[in-house]
């Protein structure tokens, strides 16, 4: 019984390589008058020689159903072109601006917020969050892809921190985030993260802030100034033009300048953060609307 032959065959690219497509209906007849319990053995176990085209491998072995299963999803993931990295790029286009600005003492986190209804509590929608006490991130795109990560970035601190007695440096977390995003790129039954990370910290030894970006794609690269999210090329041109090394209340004036290029002015539209070598701290609404009122007063005496 075991030794009757079947040909599976519902891939295009998966034939017989012993008989003609035709000879196989006489073999499915034979197959369709065993026993429902003996038809599911075969279905499951019996071994088939096959040879799969187009995927890179010539060679010829036996193959049983399950690994004609996966040999067809592969060569169907390899042969199509993959716009999931581009439809989580376009999703980074929509989001809400986010932007990063590298002083000589502190790396400044600035994002637009999103409006929000009149009895939803805002404080429950951050767009910057600490991922360790040295550490934080903000983001532009899907919210919900960004918890998720944030999440697992939080273990990767405190694990690190466990077994190495020591705090991670922003490099390791950089590297750690991206190498996510990028295996979220080619695995299949998942997509990737529709999201782009400004990642800012002090590592433990050292005093230099440091400013890291990650996109969908899994690619991280470390910035002095840089922008992400919707409209990112217009904040990041003016801080080509106007960027300085600079401290303090200067640098979060320079972040805030670049983001009023795009965004209204004002604590409702905009939230920043200041990350220094003592932790982060969250500006308030009331600290935002003063310096956002300085610059206003700054442009209308140049003009």
């Amino acid at each position: 019984l075991l030794s009757t032959k079947v040909v599976w065959k519902r891939c295009d690219r998966i034939r017989d390589t012993d008989e003609p497509r035709h000879a196989c209906a006489s073999e499915r007849r034979h197959v369709g008058t065993l026993r429902p319990r003996h038809h599911r053995l075969l279905a499951g176990r019996t071994p088939v020689r096959a040879r799969v085209e187009g995927c890179g491998s010539t060679s010829e072995r036996v193959r049983t159903r399950k690994e004609l299963t996966q040999a067809r999803r592969t060569c169907a993931s390899t042969c199509k072109p993959r716009f999931q990295v581009e439809y989580a790029l376009e999703a980074v286009r929509k989001g809400t601006t986010a932007v990063g600005v590298r002083g000589k003492d502190c790396i400044v986190l600035g994002v637009e917020k999103k409006s929000t209804a009149k009895l939803q509590d805002a404080r429950t929608i951050r767009k910057i969050h600490q991922i360790d006490d040295h550490i934080c991130i903000s983001f532009a795109g899907l919210q919900a892809d960004a918890r998720v990560l944030i999440n697992r970035a939080r273990v990767e601190c405190q694990s690190y921190k466990l077994t190495m007695e020591d705090k991670i440096s922003v490099e390791h977390i950089t590297r750690y985030i991206a190498g996510i995003q990028q295996s979220y790129t080619q695995s299949g039954g998942v997509r990737p993260f529709g999201i782009s990370t400004l990642i800012a910290g002090f590592d433990e030894h050292s005093s230099a802030p440091q400013l890291y970006q990650t996109d969908p794609a899994g690619t991280f690269s470390a910035w002095k100034a840089n922008a992400t999210g919707r409209n990112s090329k217009a904040v990041r041109e003016y801080l080509e033009k106007n960027y300085e090394e600079l401290e303090g209340e200067e640098a979060v004036k320079l972040a805030l300048r670049a983001l009023l290029e795009v965004v209204e002015s004002g604590s409702k539209n905009i939230e920043v953060a200041i990350m220094s070598k003592g932790g982060l701290r969250i500006m308030e609404d009331e600290e935002v609307d003063n310096l956002v009122s300085q610059i206003e007063a700054e442009k209308e005496g140049n003009a």
